[in-house]
This record gives structure tokens, sequence and C-alpha cells, in this order.
């Protein structure tokens, strides 16, 4: 089952989300407030995995 990052965090908590997906908490919380379009499977055996659509090429915005 694919659903957003955001949508994950709000039924497990960004602490239990950043474990399961294997990084730090603030890492999940600076994705959800910059809008990154990022989506969690959950697998039947319990696994998570995370996945983030960009563009391709993808370049940073330069600040002017």
């Amino acid at each position: 089952m694919k659903i957003s990052l955001a949508e994950y965090v709000d039924e497990v908590g960004q602490a239990k989300a950043a474990i399961a997906i294997g990084v730090h908490q603030t890492a999940i919380s600076k994705a959800i407030r910059v809008g990154r379009q990022i989506y969690v499977n959950k697998l039947p055996t319990g696994e998570v995995k995370a996945i983030e659509y960009r563009e391709f090429p993808h370049s940073k915005k330069q600040d002017d």
C-alpha cells in the first residue's frame, strides 16, 4: 500500500517513521515541511520503503 510520507507520519509519528525508513527524525520533519514528494510503501512483511519522485534532470534552486 502506497501513502504519502505525511499520511504515514500521521499514523505512526515522526520518530517511528524515521526508524522504519532508516533516517533521522529531523529529515522526516524537513521533508514534510518543504513539501518533498515522498511516498511510503508498507510491504506485507511489515517492512517500510520510501520513494521520492523528482523531476529529471533535477537542479537545485539557487538564491539570487
